[in-house]
């Protein structure tokens, strides 16, 4: 074995090592959970205000944030639409996202409940209290600087459901960009035939 092979051989295992490391380092970031629990959810913008997510200083907060807003939405479409304009920072909701949310919504306002831990089809998605939320992150949450996608795990879905944040790095504050977690989901049973 010539000196060459020999370099050839322990450069090629300090790069295997550097992407390996590499490799673990973002999966620690980007395969992360975290949780959320509200005493009660927000029904104006002045309690939205008041919650500690508000620094709005990670996507994960936003996310929670949205899900707790959208409860609401029965009750009072409005104030909805006022939090969720503040949650969408430097951009607002748009008639064709109003029309969105109502389409989702009307008549299934239990979708954003089966998001939060003790809501599932057979009671009706009726949370346990406090409130809480689980928002989670995999290797393909963070597409590219300043963008992410977090998943949330409704109890009437197989697969987990996304919200898509946008970072406005001048303050390093979490926007909400599009909600994409409102396709259906089992029905409640008190709707069920079948049940």
């Amino acid at each position: 074995m010539s000196l060459f092979d020999s370099f050839k051989r322990q450069a090629a295992k300090t790069v295997n090592d550097a992407v390996n490391t590499a490799a673990k380092a973002i999966n620690k970031v980007t395969n992360h959970s975290e949780t959320f629990t509200f005493q009660s959810l927000p029904t104006s913008l002045s309690e939205l205000n008041s919650l500690p997510e508000m620094s709005l200083d990670s996507p994960y907060k936003t996310a929670a944030l949205t899900l707790a807003v959208l409860c609401h939405f029965e009750k009072d479409e409005n104030a909805v639409y006022e939090m969720l304009d503040f949650l969408k920072g430097p951009d607002s909701l748009s008639n064709n996202d109003k029309q969105f949310l109502k389409e989702r919504l009307s008549g299934k306002y239990y979708k954003p409940f089966s998001f939060f831990a003790g809501a599932t089809p057979t009671n009706n998605y009726t949370p346990s209290k406090p409130y809480t939320i689980t928002v989670t992150s995999n290797p393909y949450s963070f597409p590219e600087e300043n963008w992410a996608t977090m998943h949330l795990q409704s109890s009437g879905a197989d697969s987990p459901r996304q919200i898509k944040l946008r970072k406005k790095p001048s303050t390093g504050q979490w926007f909400l960009n599009d909600i994409q977690c409102l396709s259906d989901i089992r029905i409640p049973a008190e709707a069920d035939p079948w049940a």
